[in-house]
């Protein structure tokens, strides 16, 4: 079931496009919704790549953050370890 539209109703649709437009001029327009349709899907996994690549980012700095705090907070034990030994 495509998008809720029977068999028939599909028949009468394509004998309409037919009837309006024309045996020589399907090929073209099938042509043309076929670019467009590879369009969209080319611009969609863009924007998935886009989005996925500013997460990693992200999450990249996230831990490069957590790596940081984490190295002060040895550094500072270290340093107050060597100052009580003194």
């Amino acid at each position: 079931m495509l998008l809720f539209i029977g068999f028939g109703e599909i028949v009468f649709i394509l004998l309409f496009v037919l009837l309006f437009f024309g045996a020589d001029s399907i090929p073209e327009i099938a042509r043309s919704l076929g670019r467009g349709i590879y369009e969209i899907r080319r611009a969609t996994q863009e924007i998935k790549n886009e989005i996925t690549r500013s997460a990693e980012e992200v999450i990249e700095k996230d831990k490069l953050n957590d790596t940081t705090k984490e190295i002060e907070k040895v550094k500072q034990e270290i340093e107050g370890t060597i100052s009580r030994k003194r």
